[in-house]
């Protein structure tokens, strides 16, 4: 089907398609990727460039029908973390000289990594992610595009794009591209494909003693007001059984029977912690990361797409560098150990990608000077990334930075390679076009006119 014809693919729209429109848009909890995605038709494989790459001999295209991204916005040191340098002493190492063997040969990371340590055999890492870009803004934009910023189209993340590719397999009433619970804000996720692309922002704490999500649970108000809220509505329009059959009125009632179902049926259940026992929270940690982890672990099982979780707090540790990181490493180690383990004890890792990285790392010579103090700059030359899941194998080393982890030493990795696998592994064409609403010509990934680099998708990994 052509990409543009817009009048066959709206005869195909069926009551479910209606009422998430009207429920995405007439009610404003959620948004409603699939309806524009239809209406755009799906993209036509045979409408495709070939992408900036080398000749590689890939794997079959995966079936990862989730993604959980863990975006470490602000830029986690790599030095500090998983990709120590011992041997580069204090002026490189600072405070974490101490180290942490793992599961995985030829991997140490800090002592601070006590747990992930020992899941290394269900993820790798990436020690020579590059780009160069040291601008939070366009490095964010480069590690979730793939595409180099400043150009005239603003192109989609990879969350907005998984919405739109895999919308026509997806059943649930969570929206497809979920965020907990704040967007980062470093630049337009949706891009060019509009508003109904934008992520589902959550809102709320999990950590709290009840996750109140925006637009699904209201503060203040208890499911037994709600119901009898519901009940007393339904009582005052006593007019409504008299033209329910007729087509608008039948569509505005099944449509509010669907937000119903979200705000106290099965689409809530999704959001609430409190289902799960008290040792499962414990494990992912009583903190507020932990429990989006959890939270995430839950919305992979309700079929949702993409979620992506920013960190609370971020990293961007000009000043009080190892304050911050002796605080926030031990809760992402925790958290995220937790969640790689119970995805593999439910059987879920094989089909969810997770993937773990800020938009860059920092600078690995320590910056002890005031006003610093010992902190970290930006640092886009080299920098870690953990994948696991969905077609990833555990227990690799992707690349290698030198001596003192300042740039690449061997096989550097580029968005386009990272972005590439990832897609790939998920069934989505990176060569397949968007549908940009002037009919511009715009691709998942850059093409080779857009002489971006890539070292190759990570096959040695997939």
């Amino acid at each position: 089907m052509n990409t543009h014809d817009v009048s066959n693919t709206a005869s195909q729209f069926t009551r479910r398609d209606t009422l998430r429109q009207g429920l995405y848009g007439a009610g404003g909890m959620m948004l409603a990727p699939g309806l524009a995605a239809s209406a755009f038709g799906a993209p036509d494989p045979a409408d495709h460039k070939p992408a900036a790459k080398p000749a590689q001999k890939l794997p079959p295209m995966g079936k990862a029908r989730s993604v959980i991204q863990i975006f470490l916005w602000g830029g986690m040191s790599h030095i500090d973390t998983w990709d120590p340098k011992p041997k580069a002493g204090r002026e490189y190492m600072g405070e974490f000289m101490d180290l942490v063997k793992t599961r995985t040969d030829g991997l140490q990371f800090t002592s601070i990594f006590p747990e992930l340590a020992k899941q290394s055999d269900k993820f790798s890492i990436i020690h020579s992610m590059t780009h160069g870009n040291n601008g939070h803004e366009t490095a964010a934009y480069l590690m979730q595009t793939g595409h180099l910023p400043g150009g005239r189209l603003a192109y989609p993340s990879v969350g907005a794009n998984f919405a739109l590719f895999k919308w026509p397999q997806y059943e649930g009433l969570i929206p497809p591209y979920v965020v907990l619970t704040r967007a980062a804000g470093r630049f337009s996720e949706e891009g060019f494909l509009g508003p109904k692309y934008k992520p589902f922002a959550t809102g709320g704490n999990p950590n709290a003693s009840r996750f109140e999500v925006e637009g699904v649970v209201a503060r203040g108000i208890s499911d037994n007001r709600q119901n009898s809220r519901r009940k007393l509505l339904g009582e005052l329009n006593t007019m409504e059984h008299l033209v329910a059959q007729q087509p608008t009125m039948k569509d505005s009632v099944d449509a509010r029977e669907v937000a119903y179902e979200l705000i106290l049926g099965k689409g809530k259940e999704v959001f609430d912690l409190n289902m799960e026992t008290k040792q499962t929270r414990d494990r992912y940690g009583r903190h507020t990361f932990g429990q989006e982890c959890l939270a995430a672990r839950r919305m992979v099982e309700a079929g949702v797409p993409y979620i992506t979780i920013n960190y609370p707090g971020g990293w961007d540790t000009h000043k009080n560098h190892f304050t911050t990181m002796n605080r926030q490493c031990p809760q992402l180690d925790q958290g995220l150990a937790a969640l790689l383990e119970d995805l593999k004890q439910r059987g879920l890792l094989d089909t969810t990608i997770v993937w773990c990285s800020g938009e860059f790392g920092r600078g690995p010579k320590v910056d002890w000077q005031p006003p610093w103090n010992g902190g970290r700059n930006h640092y886009g030359k080299v920098f870690s990334v953990l994948v696991a899941g969905g077609g990833f194998k555990g227990g690799h080393i992707v690349g290698k930075s030198d001596e003192k982890a300042t740039k690449v030493a061997e096989r550097p990795v580029y968005p386009y390679d990272l972005l590439g696998s990832i897609y790939h592994l998920a069934g989505i064409d990176p060569t397949a076009k968007l549908p940009h609403p002037l009919g511009l010509d715009a691709h998942v990934l850059p093409t080779l006119s857009d002489k971006v680099k890539s070292g190759g998708l990570l096959t040695e990994i997939m």
